[in-house]
C-alpha cells in the first residue's frame, strides 16, 4: 500500500492528488464561471466583445486617416526677393496761389483774374501746356476786421465788433513742369507775376509702371535664386511654385524750400536751383514654391 502524500491548501489537508481537483471545485464556485454558466449571459458577452473590436479598429482607422490629411499636402520652401530700379524724376510738380483783396467783390475778382493770366500767359511762354495746368481751388469771401472803441481809464468800455473790411479772393493752381530743369525758373517768375504761397514743389516720374516692371523682375530673380540655394541646402528638387504676391514702394522726392541755390533770371528776378535728385522704385516678392 503506497502512502499518501497531503498536501496544505488554503488552510485544508487534502491528498495531493485531489489538489487539481480542488482547483476545479474554487474555479467553478467562482463568479466568473457562474456568470458564463448562463447562455445568455455568454451572447452578451459576446456582443460586448465584438463591439469593444470594432470600437477600437474604427478608432484606429481614424487615427490613421487624420494623420494621412496632415501629411498628404505638399512639402513647399517660402522665399522672398527684392528689386529696386533707380531713375531720375523726369516731372517736377508745384502750386501756387493768387490772393486779392477789394472793398468790392468784383474788384477783387478782377485784380485776381488779372495777376492769374499774367501768370498763366508766362507759363504757356515757357513751354508749359494747358494740360499741364489746372485749378486747384477757388475762393471769394468776406474780410472782417474787429473794431473796438477807446474808452477813458475807469469807465466801463463796451465789446468791439465786427465790422465788413473789403473782400478778399484766393485761387491756387498746381503746375506740372515736364523739364525739370525749369522749374526753378518758372516759380521765380509765377512769383514775380504776383503769386503767392508758392509751395509743394515735388520731383516724380511720368511712367512710374515700366519702372516697377524692371524691379519686379528683378525681385522675381533674386527669389528664384534664394529658392535655388535654399533647395540645395535641403536637400530637395524645385517642382513647381504654387503662390505669388508683392509690395511695391515709391518714393518721390520732395524738395525742401530751405534748401534752394539761387540764380538770378533774365528779368532779375532771383530764381531757386533745384537738383531733381535720384528716385527708388522698390518692389519686394514673396514666391511658395513645391519641392520634392
Amino acid at each position: 500500500m503506497h502512502p499518501t502524500l497531503l498536501c496544505v491548501v488554503r488552510g485544508c489537508v487534502v491528498p495531493c492528488v485531489s489538489y487539481p481537483l480542488y482547483w476545479r471545485y474554487q474555479l467553478s464556485n467562482s463568479h466568473f464561471f457562474v456568470m458564463f454558466s448562463y447562455p445568455y449571459l455568454r451572447v452578451i458577452a459576446a456582443f460586448v466583445g465584438v463591439a469593444a473590436v470594432i470600437a477600437l479598429f474604427s478608432y484606429t482607422a481614424l487615427a490613421l486617416r487624420q494623420a494621412d490629411q496632415w501629411n498628404t499636402g505638399p512639402t513647399t520652401i517660402s522665399v522672398s526677393g527684392t528689386g529696386e530700379v533707380f531713375a531720375r524724376p523726369d516731372i517736377a510738380t508745384f502750386t501756387f496761389a493768387v490772393r486779392a483783396e477789394a472793398d468790392e467783390p468784383a474788384d477783387a475778382q478782377t485784380q485776381s483774374a488779372t495777376a492769374l493770366n499774367a501768370i498763366i500767359a508766362f507759363l504757356e511762354e515757357e513751354g508749359v501746356e494747358q494740360r499741364d495746368i489746372r485749378t486747384l481751388s477757388y475762393s471769394l469771401n468776406p474780410r472782417y476786421d474787429f473794431v473796438r472803441e477807446v474808452c477813458p481809464a475807469g469807465s466801463f468800455c463796451p465789446p468791439g465788433e465786427r465790422v465788413l473790411a473789403g473782400y478778399e479772393v484766393r485761387q491756387s493752381v498746381e503746375v506740372k513742369v515736364r523739364t525739370t530743369q525749369a522749374a526753378g525758373t518758372l516759380i521765380a517768375g509765377v512769383g514775380a507775376r504776383g503769386a503767392t504761397d508758392v509751395s509743394g514743389v515735388q520731383f516724380t516720374i511720368d511712367d512710374e509702371e515700366a519702372l516697377k516692371a524692371q524691379a519686379r523682375q528683378h525681385a522675381i530673380d533674386n527669389a528664384k535664386a534664394n529658392a535655388e540655394t535654399l533647395a540645395h541646402s535641403l536637400g530637395v528638387r524645385i517642382v513647381r511654385m504654387t503662390s505669388f504676391w508683392e509690395e511695391e514702394q515709391y518714393t518721390p522726392i520732395p524738395f525742401a524750400r530751405s534748401g534752394f541755390d539761387m540764380a538770378v533770371s533774365e528779368e532779375g528776378t532771383v530764381a531757386p536751383r533745384m537738383p531733381a535728385g535720384e528716385d527708388t522704385v522698390t518692389v519686394e516678392v514673396h514666391v511658395v514654391f513645391e519641392v520634392r
